[in-house]
């Protein structure tokens, strides 16, 4: 049986749901109706550093909100999935778009939407306060919880398993 990090070497894309994975999953709206949602920024740069690092980054969510694309613009990920109800159609799509094979993509979701793509994916991961179903179909749950640093852990996992965490880190250090 693969240990988590010789699953974690084999990824080329990540794909993040958004609303209780980047997200704590909470809803505000205004009283004038205005959408609001906050991103943690560790989870941000992480994203940032795994791209840095050859991993591709993707989102496919159900949830359609202008301010999940800024978000997306602002982190510079191209392979961005809106309003999708079934989300395997985009899975399939952003896979043969990158001729990737499902063992080299990791996902990373909290609830029922997810599950086609946690039961296909190289890397199944979810956050710690997922509900227990989403937890029990993935191979790694992260300690941190949705919205608060887990697309981060994830991040790290990822490159400290393909070795190229430290390389990263050493150019920090270097300034």
């Amino acid at each position: 049986m693969e240990t988590l990090s010789e699953r974690a070497k084999n990824i080329k894309l990540v794909i993040f749901d958004v609303d209780g994975v980047l997200t704590a999953g909470i809803l505000s709206y205004g009283n004038d109706g205005i959408e609001v949602k906050n991103f943690h920024v560790h989870d941000g740069q992480g994203i940032k550093l795994l791209k840095q690092s050859g991993v591709e980054v993707g989102i496919i969510t159900t949830c359609k909100s202008g301010i999940i694309k800024k978000r997306m613009q602002d982190l510079g990920i191209n392979h961005l999935y809106q309003d999708q109800v079934d989300k395997l159609p985009a899975y399939e799509e952003l896979k043969q778009k990158l001729n990737l094979s499902d063992e080299q993509i990791a996902y990373v979701g909290d609830d029922l939407p997810d599950l086609p793509m946690l039961k296909r994916v190289g890397l199944a991961i979810t956050v710690s306060n997922a509900p227990k179903i989403i937890q029990q179909h993935t191979h790694w749950i992260t300690k941190a919880k949705g919205g608060k640093g887990a697309a981060r852990e994830v991040c790290d996992f990822i490159m400290q398993a393909q070795g190229t965490y430290q390389t990263i880190l050493d150019s920090y250090l270097q300034r």
